[in-house]
């Protein structure tokens, strides 16, 4: 099962990844989660300490690994084709809740053809997890699909577009859509978060509907969530009701796609 998650900065999509990760953990599979938003933060969510999080280094500002796998000793030349499994291996951190966490960083346009150095190890490394691992692999985006790539993206088993009921977040949203259809991607959801009444639902179902998105769920507004992240903890430690309706999007989840480990 590979899954991305995207939509406005502030709309929740962290929890929702989270929440899937750990899901998936917990029924057995060997799970990778992938934080590729420019203001990372699965780390809090998936079990880890803000100083375990602080300690983390992105992989696009890892200078020696950058240099040990692109590096050719001549200024402005680097290597296009190397390995990067040992990546995986020797630079993921292992979270409380079982859940393999890599730390991608900011690489602006990487999936536009831009040749960095940082922008080659990052989109290969997403490129094996995502094509060639026989595994669960939930990615948190930033918005928008671009820095996948359209060859990567096709091999994204569900997309989902996370959104409150605010028209600036629905209108990103829709944008999303747009662009992760575009690159190739075929099961596109949207989940309603943050939902606290009707009106609220009503109006994301409204959009939805206007705009041809296909709803998985909603999730509600849930203060115990508020409340763990004021203390530092991962909202993940209680079966709060915002985390059962996750779980219960995973298992609809399970039910669209046959074999959750096929890409």
């Amino acid at each position: 099962m590979k899954i991305a998650v995207s939509g406005k900065g502030g709309v929740g999509k962290t929890l929702v990844a989270g929440a899937l990760a750990r899901y998936f953990a917990d029924k057995g599979l060997k799970t990778v989660a992938i934080d590729a938003d420019p203001s990372p933060n699965l780390a809090l969510t998936l079990g880890l300490s803000p100083m375990q999080a602080r300690k983390i280094l992105p992989i696009s500002e890892n200078k020696e690994l950058i240099e040990s796998k692109t590096g050719t000793g001549y200024s402005g030349v680097f290597r296009l084709s190397f390995t990067v499994d040992d990546i995986i291996r020797d630079y993921s951190m292992k979270t409380p809740f079982n859940v393999s966490l890599l730390v991608m960083g900011t690489v602006h346009s990487m999936g536009s053809g831009c040749t960095c150095p940082a922008n080659a190890i990052v989109r290969s490394l997403l490129h094996h997890l995502v094509v060639e691992r026989n595994e669960a692999v939930i990615l948190d985006m930033e918005a928008g699909v671009e820095h996948i790539g359209r060859g990567t993206a096709r091999h994204v088993n569900v997309m989902l577009v996370v959104a409150d009921a605010n028209m600036k977040s629905l209108e990103i949203a829709k944008r999303i859509y747009e662009l992760a259809s575009g690159a190739g991607m075929k099961r596109l959801f949207l989940v309603g978060n943050k939902v606290a009444e009707e009106r609220q639902k009503k109006a994301i179902s409204e959009f939805a509907e206007k705009n041809g998105l296909t709803i998985l769920g909603f999730v509600p507004f849930d203060q115990r969530i508020i409340e763990a992240e004021m203390r530092g903890e991962s909202p993940l430690e209680y079966k709060s009701e915002a985390i059962q309706a996750i779980e219960k999007m995973c298992e609809e989840l399970a039910g669209i796609i046959p074999d959750k480990l096929e890409a």
